[in-house]
């Protein structure tokens, strides 16, 4: 008697993609735990500037501050008028216009005041100001 095989004509074999991305993602996670972080930055070779021979500029010595009120402006504690205030600025700019100047703003003061300083110190050649309001 003769035994025949018997072959199946109907579907072919599957794969089951499922139960290896499983597998997959698992390996993943297990190296991405079991990993050991690296300290990249230590490792970089960065060549830095030479420290310079030349000291750093000195710091500015001299903070001019101006205070800008409703009725005028006051410079070093006393009331003065614009005319003053623009002469003592071109006196002080002919020293140095690298001055530090702060100016204060009271918030009753005109903005036309303050247009009138920095127009001023413009002229003079002060650029380093600064314009606080209070």
């Amino acid at each position: 008697m003769r035994v025949s095989k018997s072959r199946n004509k109907g579907e072919a074999a599957k794969l089951e993609m499922t139960p290896m991305i499983d597998v997959v993602f698992q390996l993943l996670i297990f190296f991405l735990v079991t990993m050991k972080q690296e300290d990249i930055l230590s490792q970089l070779e960065v060549s830095r500037p030479a420290p310079e021979s030349t000291p750093p500029p000195a710091q500015v010595d001299e903070l001019l501050t101006i205070t800008v009120y409703e009725k005028g402006y006051v410079l070093k504690g006393r009331n003065v008028s614009l005319q003053h205030l623009d002469s003592q600025l071109s006196r002080l700019a002919g020293f140095s216009t690298k001055i530090s100047v702060v100016i204060k703003c009271t918030a009753g003061s005109p903005h036309s005041n303050l247009v009138k300083l920095l127009d001023i110190c413009s002229k003079s050649g002060l650029t380093n100001l600064s314009v606080f309001s209070m």
